[in-house]
């Protein structure tokens, strides 16, 4: 199995017409996605690829049964893109923008309490269940199908750097997300590691933080509470000098808070297995998931 999407996944794709929805568009058709429709306001006329266009969601969950979207609506528009596909009944909500205004994004937040979309993002790689379907922008052809690990991640570089290195160690994965590092998202930590929890073909999750905020110490915190499952973790920014923010929105130390030496001992506290060193992930990933 896997969480949030699987060969069950009709892709609609917003923004489509733009130069990197396009490109994204025909590497998830590559990949084996069934995407079937796409969505620019102005221009919902013929196809691309053999995909339709139209200028609403509403018109294309009517025509297509499109139940995912992929958001690649540039920062001004892309809030108005998510709540209206959540108007429209998308279940899995995948925003790919980054730039979104904080202050949208709370708006948004608010907002998706009411309805049942889930939304993952923005600013983040996406979702991919290996072998089955991609949505998002990650390099499809460094995942293993066939599980059993499931991966989580504010960083959609270190994704992939996790995602090659269990590969390369001849693990699986069930599904890869990346959650994305600013400060105001849709899906959490505590949520993904709560689907890896109830999915059966997940034996082992890794759960890749960064400095900023206390989703990680939270995220810990539910292990030790709530999952049998094995988890390893690994926090990014060990370096980083406080005040200064590095990468994502969301990854400053602000007043001695949010630093990765803190996120790391509530994890360990917690029952995380932790690795301190990128580079030697995979090989410590094998040894903990090897029962």
């Amino acid at each position: 199995m896997s969480i949030f999407v699987d060969k069950n996944t009709r892709l609609l794709v917003q923004g489509i017409t733009g130069k990197e929805g396009r490109f994204h568009t025909r590497q998830c058709i590559a990949y084996g996605t069934n995407v079937v429709a796409g969505v620019t306001p102005g221009k919902g006329r013929g196809k691309i690829d053999d995909i339709p266009v139209f200028n609403t969601v509403g018109e294309a969950v009517d025509k297509t049964g499109a139940n995912c979207s992929i958001v690649f609506a540039p920062p001004q528009y892309a809030t108005d893109a998510i709540v209206e596909a959540a108007d429209n009944g998308i279940e899995i909500i995948v925003a790919i923008t980054e730039g979104i205004p904080v202050q949208d994004m709370m708006k948004v937040k608010n907002y998706l309490g009411n309805v049942r979309s889930r939304l993952v993002g923005p600013n983040c790689p996406g979702i991919i269940t290996p072998g089955l379907c991609k949505v998002g922008i990650m390099p499809g052809f460094i995942h293993k199908p066939g599980g059993p690990i499931g991966v989580v991640s504010r960083s959609g570089t270190l994704t992939y750097e996790v995602v090659n290195q269990l590969t390369l160690q001849g693990i699986g994965q069930t599904t890869c997300i990346g959650i994305g590092g600013d400060p105001i998202i849709g899906t959490s930590f505590i949520d993904c590691l709560d689907a890896f929890e109830r999915d059966p073909d997940t034996k082992g999750i890794v759960m890749v933080g960064e400095i900023g905020g206390s989703a990680e110490e939270e995220a810990a915190e539910f292990v030790s509470k709530n999952m049998k499952k094995k988890v390893v973790g690994f926090i990014a920014g060990l370096t980083a000098p406080p005040g200064r923010r590095m990468g994502h929105a969301g990854a400053i130390v602000s007043g001695g808070n949010g630093t990765a030496q803190e996120k790391i001992a509530v994890m360990k506290e917690n029952g995380v297995h932790v690795c301190e060193d990128l580079c030697t992930l995979g090989e410590f990933c094998a040894e903990v998931f090897e029962d």
